[in-house]
């Protein structure tokens, strides 16, 4: 039998094991057609699930997210619980305004019920850190949350919590990828209608613990009266939840985006819905700038994460973590602060500066949020990628909602004594020394530059970075092991891995610059920008790019 036989065969029983009759149909099309060529793009394996869960391309075959592969996924899932000594619990279900998404929630619930379990699903489409704050505020031993945040609107995914409403770590994602592919076809995977739909106290209940957990009553009144907010929900299901908390902490109402505030799973008026792309918040700014705004927010279309805007400049990730962990310092909120190893060092110099437990965690939420201990439970994390954690007792996951709020708060602050987010940067670099950080991104074709690329910083780093000494460190060898080299030295440190969802290698870089008073903060601004420049560029060097 040739090859391009065997690949019809293959699809035809992935046909017939289909429950979805349009799925069905596109693979039978597919194959009366005789495209082999796009028959192996379904079929070149299955999607892999790891510690984000599943996350691919909207269409029939393995390879692709569907009713067929969210069956086997939700199978082995039960399975997996069931082995673990969770079997019969409670699961909570919930899902964005994607495409498919609320299809590919009643899927999961229903095969779910038939293993036995106690599920939920959400009433509509909510925000994912709403889904993580109902795993653990009703007692359940797992969570699924139907979304693939902000990517493209061709995309879905599958992203599983855990009890305590954290995502996966290792070794579970590999654990829950074998059960999945012990699953037999999907079409054999039992069902069953025995689950229920939660009320809007769900959201209620995530509203109530977010402005009760960030206190707003510390602000008087009148002075979060005063702020004017510009936001977007960039098309996603953010809007009608930020809205309920910022109206329950006694601010005046949104000033919203009009053509992105409703779900649109097409996403029109944006390249990508991620607000870190360029281009992504201009309409945000148009309107910040049209009513006077005092800051404006950004959320990506699940609403776990931020974007903030300040005197027309877009804020990084880092400048906002460090803004936010210096607020809860400030507000006296003591035990462990954390960020990503890939996310600047302001925040561990505040701490250093307060007296407090800091924690450097490998890149991703999963790690950020289990960084507290029994003694000194975690009270803030960050990764520069807006995410931040500023409520990890309400949510176990990053929080765009939760965050905006606290943003607000912290704008309301310093608005009453003529101040903006922007100056309290300022006053951060007089303080501490300019934090200027940045990346050194390259997307390649071939994915043997990139291991290529590390073997060689791993076998010959630079030893000046900036015209400064420079030390090495294999994170490999760290616990948890991370593919990722760290160059450190006087005022210059840089962390260097392959990304973790696409083709690319990348540096994440940061220099810092002392600053004496206000009028060196410009200056110092200037120069944190061209040393970033010549970074890029030595590491460009060292890396063969």
């Amino acid at each position: 039998m040739s090859a391009a036989d065997a690949l019809l065969d293959r699809a035809r029983a992935w046909a017939a094991a289909d429950p979805h009759p349009g799925d069905r149909a596109e693979i039978e099309a597919l194959v009366a057609a005789g495209d082999t060529a796009e028959l192996e793009r379904r079929f070149a394996g299955p999607l892999a699930f790891g510690t984000a869960g599943l996350r691919g391309p909207l269409r029939a075959g393995p390879a692709g997210m569907n009713a067929a592969v969210v069956t086997r996924a939700a199978a082995g899932l039960g399975a997996w619980l069931t082995d673990a000594g969770f079997g019969r619990g409670g699961v909570v279900v919930g899902f964005d305004a994607r495409r498919r998404s609320d299809e590919f929630a009643r899927v999961t619930a229903a095969v779910l019920a038939a293993a036995g379990f106690a599920v939920q699903v959400l009433p509509r489409p909510l925000p994912t850190p709403v889904l993580s704050s109902a795993v653990r505020s009703r007692g359940c031993v797992a969570g699924v949350m139907v979304t693939a945040s902000h990517n493209p609107p061709e995309d879905n995914g599958y992203k599983v919590y855990l009890a305590d409403g954290a995502q996966l770590v290792p070794p579970a994602d590999r654990e829950i990828e074998a059960a999945i592919a012990a699953v037999g076809p999907a079409r054999e995977v039992p069902t069953s209608d025995e689950w229920v739909t939660l009320g809007d106290d769900v959201e209620a209940d995530y509203v109530a613990a977010v402005v009760r957990a960030l206190d707003p009553a510390q602000v008087p009144a009148i002075v979060r009266q005063g702020v004017t907010v510009a936001y977007t929900a960039m098309h996603g299901v953010g809007a009608a939840t930020t809205r309920a908390v910022f109206a329950a902490a006694g601010f005046a109402p949104l000033v919203s985006v009009p053509d992105q505030d409703a779900p649109d799973p097409g996403f029109p008026t944006v390249a990508f819905p991620n607000p870190e792309e360029p281009g992504a918040v201009d309409l945000l700014q148009d309107l910040s700038s049209r009513v006077g705004a005092t800051v404006a927010i950004a959320q990506d279309p699940d609403a776990d994460r931020c974007s903030v805007v300040c005197d027309g400049r877009q804020l990084t990730g880092d400048e906002v973590g460090a803004l936010l962990g210096d607020w809860l310092l400030r507000r006296g909120v003591r035990g462990t602060y954390a960020a990503s190893l890939v996310s600047g060092s302001l925040l561990h110099a505040l701490t250093q500066a307060h007296g407090v437990r800091f924690a450097e965690t490998p890149t991703g939420f999963k790690w950020i949020i289990r960084a507290g201990t029994d003694a000194e439970p975690l009270v803030f994390g960050y990764e520069e990628a807006l995410g931040y954690a500023v409520t990890p007792d309400v949510a176990r996951d990053k929080d765009g909602i939760s965050a905006a709020l606290a943003v607000a708060l912290l704008t309301a602050e310093l608005k009453a004594t003529g101040r903006t987010l922007v100056d309290r940067l300022d006053e951060l670099a007089i303080e501490h020394g300019l934090f200027a950080t940045g990346q050194l991104s390259a997307r390649v074709e071939d994915l043997s530059l990139i291991s290529d690329a590390m073997a060689r910083l791993r076998a010959d780093p630079p030893r000046r970075l900036l015209g400064r000494e420079v030390t090495a460190a294999d994170l490999l060898h760290e616990d948890p092991p991370v593919d990722a080299v760290r160059l450190l030295g006087d005022g210059v440190r840089v962390v260097v891995r392959p990304s973790g969802t696409e083709p690319k290698l990348k540096a994440y870089l940061e220099t810092v610059v002392p600053v004496h008073d206000d009028a060196g903060v410009i200056a110092a601004r200037g120069r944190g920008e061209d040393e970033l420049d010549q970074l890029r560029g030595e590491m460009a060097h060292a890396l063969g790019l």
